[in-house]
């Protein structure tokens, strides 16, 4: 996965993913399993949420080009004839 996480980083989603197992299932989880949790996600999940924010960000410079193109033809001169 091409996703590097800082080892803090790592180090907190791994501690979150061992208090959600213990909340949500009233399972303890070991740092290695959590962290198989972590990678699984990264590997299965994150292109999901990555490729939807990709296009997210397509709609939001496609609506800011379309603004500037229209901002720029205002900047238009008539032409007498």
């Amino acid at each position: 996965m091409f996703l590097k996480l800082k080892k803090e980083q790592q180090q907190l989603m791994i501690s979150d993913i061992q208090q959600f197992f213990l909340d949500e299932r009233d399972e303890e989880l070991s740092e290695f399993a959590a962290e198989r949790v972590l990678d699984f996600v990264k590997e299965s999940l994150a292109p999901h949420f990555y490729n939807a924010a990709v296009q997210d960000v397509k709609t939001v410079v496609e609506q800011q080009v379309s603004s500037l193109e229209d901002e720029i033809l205002t900047l238009e001169r008539p032409i007498k004839r």
